[in-house]
């Protein structure tokens, strides 16, 4: 390989140029989430209410007064279905952002869903249930692969645990990529009628707070595709080594 690549450059660009639209594929719809959480995030105090008020009051409308909001590690905004628990960035707990209001909108929007026995949302709920034990499974595997290659110098079986590990990973895309109607549901047929219907965005937010939901119901695409990613990085380290 070392060999060709020096003696044909045009290889060695045409290897760089799918390195980068691989990473451009697999980073890009993670970029463009981040940096619009970040747009939309300033001024802080745009709105009267904070996220979790406007959580708190949309449920309590919806007639989901038993649903909590509570606080959720940084980034990780979502409404838990097991517990019914809206949970919310503490950013957007307590800030009155554009974001805030709008990724709270989003979050009830899945109480809503689970109130409503949305299908979808029901499918994903047992796939994640059903897949996560196996990642974890597969993750192990993987990592045991190149002691168990050193071990038993066995290849049918060395590639039999790599074909393992890397399916129970795949599964994990899957699961990311099945939740894009959800998502979208949850964004448009939810949060955005209640936002726009009840008159709680000020004047001129609403092109905005379309933006953030389409930004809401990508994160789980840019999951997949870093998932996807880690996926091929495993691949190669274990050809590397076996």
């Amino acid at each position: 390989m070392r060999g060709l690549v020096a003696a044909n450059p045009r290889t060695l660009m045409h290897v760089l140029l799918f390195l980068l639209v691989v990473f451009a594929v697999s980073l890009g719809p993670g970029l463009w989430v981040r940096s619009i959480m970040r747009k939309y995030a300033v001024p802080e105090d745009r709105y009267a209410f904070s996220g979790g008020e406007l959580a708190r009051r949309l449920l309590d409308e919806a007639g989901l007064e038993t649903v909590a909001v509570e606080a959720a590690p940084a980034g990780a905004d979502h409404y838990d279905p097991t517990s019914r628990t809206v949970r919310l960035d503490p950013k957007h707990l307590d800030g009155r952002s554009l974001a805030a209001v709008t990724i709270a909108a989003h979050e009830v929007g899945h109480a809503i869903q689970h109130q409503q026995r949305f299908a979808p949302l029901a499918w994903r709920t047992r796939l994640v249930v059903l897949v996560r034990p196996l990642e974890q499974l597969g993750a192990g595997v993987l990592i045991a692969s190149p002691f168990l290659a050193a071990l038993t110098r066995a290849p049918s079986l060395t590639g039999l645990t790599l074909l393992i590990g890397l399916s129970t990973l795949l599964l994990g895309v899957l699961v990311h990529a099945a939740t894009l109607p959800t998502e979208f549901d949850a964004s448009f047929a939810r949060a955005m009628p209640m936002l726009t219907q009840k008159r709680l965005l000020i004047r001129g937010d609403e092109r905005h707070a379309r933006r953030l939901l389409t930004a809401a119901a990508l994160t789980y695409v840019s999951s997949a595709l870093m998932s996807l990613l880690n996926v091929g990085r495993w691949f190669a380290i274990l050809r590397r080594g076996l």
